[in-house]
């Protein structure tokens, strides 16, 4: 029995569909370790002499030269894989506890509580309430208690935006857009700055303070922005991109969620251990590992201040760890394929080659060139766990040959992967905010485009700043 033409024609799009689907992140990252593979049988082994300055491991530039290598065969493949794992446990677990803590602050209730009491406050006050809400979500994004997990709160921005009669824009901006803004600096972040640092071999957490001050012009800007547009729309709703979202279809019922005084409690002590790290990091010289075992703390704690028993506190704990499975295994995979480059030397190598045209052009235009490059890698590899663990072991040495410190090497590769997340089709939580709040991407990109640029202006000379000053450690 023959199909119909149509029947025919839609198994062919869905074959051609199939065909051209995007390689998951895994995928794309054993790709390159099979690339990785092959380079050690075609790249010249090599290797930089190298000293220790005030304890941290620097490269000495012009001391290149060849070593005696082994290439990989088919078993380092796999054991490589084994061996990242092992190696990045300390990040892994990281990762992992930090979600599960998390997600108990947010089961409680308190994230949302918190941002609902802001919204009622703030009723008649546009502007205000605008401010409120993405300066919430942005502090959320820059100490990484939500940023994949923003997805379900675009739902929120999409009731705020009804009720403001603004439209869909304006609700993944207060919230998605307004996380990310803050995810670009990151200053407490320990999935993005918190393992780059550690990678680079610079104290957890340090150089806080120009963070601060980049974190506050750019979400800054992100609100001027923001408001620009939805006082346009409060004028002539036909400005809209994508139509004006209707007021009858709002829900009050969605706005009177409860703001207890165990919320308080909760935001209170979860502020309050943030700063304690911060100052631990300081004064007893805390690590990654410190800081995953003090998320279990943190996460035990809010549980009983929520009221949970103890079962409930500990499948919640698993439930937020089981979420972040994904995101924390690909920093072992992308570690795999610097532990295949290292066995066989050609590391080095390959930050040889590098150094050599970046060596001709200023501190300046180094750390910019290093700032672009990671926005390229971040849309093959669109995890900032995972692209730190690729990254950095690569630009921690350049930095050294080029004449800029390791903190500003940092700040590129956070820029580099930032940025560029609120705009690229291969972002995951991007793709399902803009689906939860029904913006077609091609409207969002060409609302977004104008304000990446801006915060590229400032990512710019945030970046100038730092090689002027020779920002370090501090």
């Amino acid at each position: 029995m023959s199909l119909p033409d149509e029947a025919l024609n839609t198994e062919t799009e869905v074959e051609k569909k199939r065909r051209w689907e995007m390689p998951d992140t895994y995928v794309i990252l054993f790709a390159v370790l099979l690339v990785a593979v092959i380079a050690t049988y075609l790249v010249p082994s090599g290797s930089f002499e190298r000293e220790t300055v005030d304890g941290v491991e620097r490269v000495i530039p012009g001391t290149y030269s060849g070593v005696d290598g082994s290439p990989a065969g088919f078993m380092d493949i796999f054991l490589a894989l084994q061996e990242g794992m092992i190696q990045s446990a300390g990040l892994i677990f990281l990762v992992l506890f930090a979600g599960g803590a998390f997600e108990i602050v947010e089961r409680s209730g308190a994230i949302k509580g918190g941002i609902l009491k802001a919204v009622n406050k703030t009723r008649g006050k546009e502007f205000w309430l605008i401010a409120i809400v993405s300066t919430l979500f942005a502090l959320g994004g820059a100490v990484g208690a939500v940023a994949n997990s923003v997805i379900p709160f675009v739902a929120i921005g999409v009731i705020i935006a009804r009720a403001l009669k603004l439209d869909a824009i304006v609700a993944v901006s207060i919230t998605f857009g307004a996380t990310f803004a803050g995810f670009n600096v990151g200053f407490l972040n320990p999935y993005t700055v918190g393992i780059a640092q550690s990678i680079a071999d610079i104290p957890l957490f340090s150089g806080m303070i120009l963070r601060i001050i980049a974190f506050v012009i750019i979400v800054g800007v992100t609100i001027l922005y923001t408001w620009r547009y939805a006082k346009k729309l409060l004028n002539d709703p036909s400005k809209s991109l994508v139509g004006v979202l209707d007021e009858a279809d709002a829900s009050q019922e969605d706005l009177n969620a409860p703001f207890t005084t165990r919320h308080k409690w909760i935001l209170g002590f979860v502020g309050a251990s943030l700063l304690f790290f911060i100052f631990a990091t300081i004064q007893f010289k805390w690590t990654i590992n410190h800081m995953a075992a003090f998320f279990i703390i943190i996460g035990i704690v809010s549980g009983v201040i929520a009221g949970m028993n103890y079962n409930k506190v500990a499948l919640t704990f698993l439930d937020g760890c089981q979420k972040l499975v994904y995101g924390a295994l690909i920093i072992g995979v992308a570690r795999a394929i610097l532990i295949v480059m290292e066995n066989a030397s050609i590391l080095d190598t390959a930050v040889n080659a590098l150094s050599v045209p970046l060596e001709e052009l200023s501190p300046v235009f180094a750390a910019l060139g290093m700032f672009v490059a990671n926005g390229v890698l971040n849309f093959l590899v669109p995890s900032g766990s995972g692209q730190a663990m690729i990254s950095m072991p690569i630009l921690s040495p350049l930095a050294d040959m080029v004449g800029i410190t390791r903190q500003v090497a940092v700040q590129a590769y956070q820029f580099g992967d930032g940025f560029t997340n609120s705009i690229f089709p291969t972002s995951g939580p991007l793709m399902a905010s803009l689906a939860v709040a029904g913006v077609p991407w091609i409207k969002w990109a060409k609302w977004m485009l104008p304000l990446l640029l801006i915060w590229v202006v400032i990512a710019v000379v945030m970046l100038s700043v730092g090689v002027l000053i020779n920002w370090g450690p501090v």
